[in-house]
């Protein structure tokens, strides 16, 4: 599989996908071209990272409904939707969808560059996230009940005083379990052990609004 990430395009429109295919070659961009949404599904690699350039109205599938689609694939995969065609309700829904940006056609080109690098950096910071998120819900997973009803209160800033009376322990039962949570999500501070239970629940990162 090539390293690197691509500029995947989707647009049934050759001239564009010339333009485009041209100006991320000259970027020194790895560039993939598709007239459909359904050639791209059949090549698509959810390990690969870049962006996808979308044309809003394709044959077959349309634009939206590949954006859709690949949400709900839980593809890490940025969208950059461009439209001869837009109205303000295709916009917003584009956008609701999780879209980079939505440009018209014609566009500048200057304006097309800048997104794809947004996108291409806000797939790279997805990744990292689904990285720590997938591990810090492994580490949690391997806790036993009792241990889970400790490492819930040191989340939330209870101290070792405050557990021992909620859980009607000792505190040197709190104390070994206490030590027992950190070694076993291998964490040294209540700090550490409070950013992998964000890690564990909180979403990924979205595009800056109209950015």
């Amino acid at each position: 599989m090539e390293s690197g990430p691509t500029v995947f395009v989707v647009d049934d429109d050759p001239g564009v996908s010339r333009a485009i295919i041209g100006l991320t070659r000259i970027l020194l961009m790895r560039v993939e071209s598709y007239d459909s949404a359904e050639a791209f599904l059949a090549a698509h690699d959810t390990r690969r990272s870049g962006c996808l350039v979308l044309d809003l109205k394709i044959p077959g599938m349309s634009g939206l409904e590949l954006q859709t689609f690949l949400n709900k694939q839980h593809t890490t995969l940025p969208v950059i939707m461009i439209s001869g065609h837009a109205t303000v309700s295709t916009t917003v829904q584009a956008m609701r969808n999780g879209a980079v940006m939505l440009l018209e056609k014609p566009f500048e080109m200057h304006d097309l560059v800048h997104y794809i690098q947004q996108g291409i950096e806000l797939d790279v910071a997805r990744r990292e996230f689904n990285t720590r998120q997938t591990s810090a819900r492994m580490r949690i997973g391997r806790m036993t009940a009792k241990e889970h009803e400790v490492f819930e209160r040191i989340a939330q800033g209870r101290s070792n005083k405050e557990m021992a009376a909620e859980l009607g322990l000792s505190m040197r039962a709190i104390e070994d379990r206490r030590a027992r949570v950190m070694r076993k999500l291998k964490v040294r501070t209540s700090a550490e052990l409070g950013a992998l239970a964000r890690d564990a629940v909180t979403s990924p990162p979205m595009p800056e609004p109209f950015a």
